[in-house]
């Protein structure tokens, strides 16, 4: 237990690792690939796990209208304006149209009070979006994949769409039950990231294989992978805090870490491996800008 809480302790430290080693050894990451579904539906639960455990979402800042809308703005208004630039453009059936519809139609990664709280910003917004926004994401999702017939005709995206809320309210109401066995401790508390530091680091091996492919095989694919999933990114949180330059500091840093950190993996467990085979890469090359954020915002935050 107290390695689970070490490792809790060095949880930033051991995602740059996983980044590193998941480029480093190629083969480390082939071994997790095939149980990238298995390990975000556990992070899904450990992440419902320690909210419970906890027991708040935080009581300043944005209330339950305001974090819908920007859950509606986040993850509806964008993506379907992104793709009416797109359609007017000509390039809506781009691969990395694609990834970036996908990216904005996707909840805030579970770890995004984490990263807006190392990065000097007030993890209380980022949790209450992340929390309504994975919750709302069957109906959210629905209404993009639908209008932008991504993942098949309307029955094959109805199917996707309840596959993902078969998953998060499975995950949500095992950790209702494990919340009654499991003490809202700092230690149980420590040892529930400990545990999902472990299984995030697992999870970014898997996501990175791809990448450490792409960067042996065709470096020069992997740089403009890299470069879009950079400028996505940080893109959005850029914009988002350019957007809500009147909010408080703490405020506004957490919400740019919203906008431009998705839990696009999610999708994994949706929709079908012949759409997600295309921006396979792209999530591959995200996870190197998602966990250099808090590092990012520091800067920005003493600049």
């Amino acid at each position: 237990m107290a390695f689970l809480e070490w490792l809790g302790r060095q949880g930033r430290l051991m995602l740059v690792a996983g980044l590193v080693a998941g480029l480093t050894f190629p083969g480390a990451g082939a071994i997790f690939a095939p149980w990238l579904p298995h390990l975000i539906a556990v992070m899904l639960f450990f992440g419902a796990l320690r909210v419970g455990a906890t027991g708040r979402v935080g009581t300043a800042g944005l209330q339950l209208r305001e974090t819908l809308g920007f859950v509606a703005a986040f993850q509806v208004a964008l993506p379907l304006t992104l793709a009416g630039i797109a359609a007017v453009l000509g390039v809506i059936g781009q691969p990395a149209v694609l990834a970036l519809l996908l990216v904005t139609a996707a909840p805030s990664v579970t770890g995004s009070p984490n990263l807006a709280a190392l990065g000097g910003g007030d993890p209380a917004p980022a949790l209450r979006i992340m929390v309504l926004g994975t919750a709302l994401l069957p109906l959210t999702a629905w209404v993009v994949l639908s209008v932008l017939k991504i993942g098949g005709d309307p029955w094959a995206v109805t199917m996707a769409v309840a596959r993902l809320l078969v998953l998060i309210l499975g995950a949500g109401g095992l950790a209702l039950l494990a919340h009654r066995v499991v003490p809202g401790t700092p230690r149980a508390i420590a040892i529930m990231d400990g545990l999902s530091a472990l299984v995030m680091t697992l999870m970014v091996l898997g996501l990175m294989s791809p990448a450490a492919d792409a960067l042996r095989q065709a470096p020069d694919r992997f740089a403009l992978w890299l470069g879009i999933a950079v400028a996505v990114n940080f893109g959005l949180q850029g914009v988002a805090a350019l957007v809500l330059r009147r909010w408080p500091k703490g405020e506004r840093m957490a919400l740019s870490v919203v906008a431009g950190n998705r839990n696009i993996a999610l999708y994994l467990l949706a929709l079908p491996p012949e759409t997600m085979a295309h921006v396979m890469l792209f999530i591959g090359c995200y996870q190197i800008p998602m966990y250099l954020t808090p590092y990012v915002l520091a800067r920005v935050g003493r600049g």
